[in-house]
């Protein structure tokens, strides 16, 4: 495990070695300070419409870029964890 925090209303998230390895591959524009800063205090955060139970979207603007970080991240047991991250033009 990379880092484990607490998002806005108590929960531990956390992100493990694998699941950034996905990130550095498939997104490497993305940084681990922008996902740990999106998680403790997002723009916005919407349940996924493929799976609202446990998968919720956290959004925050990044200002350099114009656009919005994407953080997908699945809850499991009451315990959450990042799957992805990716930058977006809007949020939907």
């Amino acid at each position: 495990m990379l880092f484990e925090i607490k998002e806005k209303t108590g929960k531990d998230i956390h992100l493990s070695e694998k699941r950034w390895s996905h990130i550095m591959k498939e997104h490497p524009n993305v940084q681990m300070e922008e996902i740990k800063r999106t998680i403790e205090a997002p723009t916005k955060v919407v349940p996924s419409k493929y799976d609202p139970i446990h998968v919720r979207y956290y959004y925050s603007f990044n200002k350099l870029r114009k656009q919005y970080l994407l953080i997908a991240v699945r809850y499991l047991n009451g315990h959450g964890f990042v799957i992805t991250a990716y930058y977006v033009r809007i949020i939907p």
